[in-house]
């Protein structure tokens, strides 16, 4: 019974496409921090599918939540699992910082719009509530602070944490303030949203620790330095030019001559770069790959490439 409905499952492809998103290819050509990037409309997500949660590593994190920003996109897992313990439907989990849920509640979510309201936290489970709703809801029932905190069987302090916003509730007292209020008092969970109050990523120590082992991006960042220009090691592509006077982007990667798979990683830059609406370009030593559909500037001609301009002009 359990593998029949396994195998009746919705693929991740198959879940965003029918809710009619635009789908870049999976990217495996090697180890991303991201699966797929996603886009309906002018909204755009990156999304890592990962069967275990603290598979999820630090770093991917970073990478993550720093491509994210870059390119002003959603970003969250989809998860079955931590440490062996399945994960609970209708919950959202964090791993370090980027939200997590599993692939029934991410179906929900993309197919009927059903937004979980139950967050996992280090202490248990627990609700964001609505403070002005509950304030304007006991307005309405002619309520002093102390009666509806007495009603509830909250303290008035607890009471008026909820209604500043200021404290989280846990799931019991959720749906006390529920039932005797008798108003939709806990704020749906929208994965689509970045966490809030979310610490800055390490940009720079990223970056350096991207610049320091390749030659090539290390020129490329200095020759562009008047630009935004943003590495990335986890990810098909290795670095995004962002040009706002402009309002273009350019997702760039770089190949060696050793490199095996690069026909493949090409295909998945030209497929994310079209999905999140950006230039494709590839710098490479001599090797050229077989797909011709992605401009290339070889080594030798980096050195020729004066402004930005150029780069403008190829793509």
């Amino acid at each position: 019974m359990f593998q029949r409905e396994r195998e009746e499952e919705k693929t991740p492809e198959t879940v965003l496409k029918e809710a009619g998103f635009s789908v870049s290819e999976k990217c495996s050509s090697r180890h991303s921090c991201f699966d797929y990037a996603a886009r309906k409309g002018e909204n755009v997500v990156f999304i890592k599918f990962q069967m275990d949660i603290d598979g999820f590593s630090f770093d991917d994190s970073q990478e993550l939540r720093l491509l994210s920003e870059c390119i002003s996109a959603a970003y969250f897992l989809v998860s079955e699992r931590t440490r062996e313990k399945p994960l609970e439907d209708d919950t959202v989990y964090r791993r370090y910082e980027v939200f997590a849920v599993t692939p029934k509640t991410f179906e929900n979510i993309v197919l009927h719009k059903i937004y979980p309201l139950i967050q996992a936290g280090p202490g248990g489970y627990y609700v964001e509530i609505d403070g002005e709703t509950i304030k304007r809801r006991r307005q309405e029932l002619g309520l002093s602070a102390g009666e509806a905190a007495e009603m509830i069987g909250i303290s008035r302090r607890t009471l008026y944490g909820y209604e500043r916003g200021m404290a989280k509730a846990s799931v019991a007292a959720a749906y006390n303030l529920i039932y005797a209020l008798g108003a939709p008092v806990a704020k749906p969970i929208n994965v689509f949203d970045k966490p809030k109050n979310q610490r800055k990523c390490s940009l720079l120590r990223t970056a350096g620790n991207v610049i320091a082992k390749n030659k090539l991006l290390a020129r490329i960042c200095s020759k562009f330095s008047r630009s935004r220009v943003t590495m990335v090691k986890r990810a098909p592509f290795d670095f995004v030019i962002t040009i706002p006077e402009e309002k273009m982007r350019i997702v760039g990667g770089v190949a060696s001559d050793r490199e095996r798979t690069l026909n493949r990683r090409v295909e998945e830059i030209l497929s994310v770069s079209r999905v999140i609406k950006a230039r494709p370009i590839l710098i490479t030593e001599k090797q050229k790959p077989t797909n011709k559909d992605i401009p290339c500037i070889y080594r030798d001609d980096l050195s020729k490439i004066r402004k930005l301009e150029d780069i403008i002009c190829m793509v």
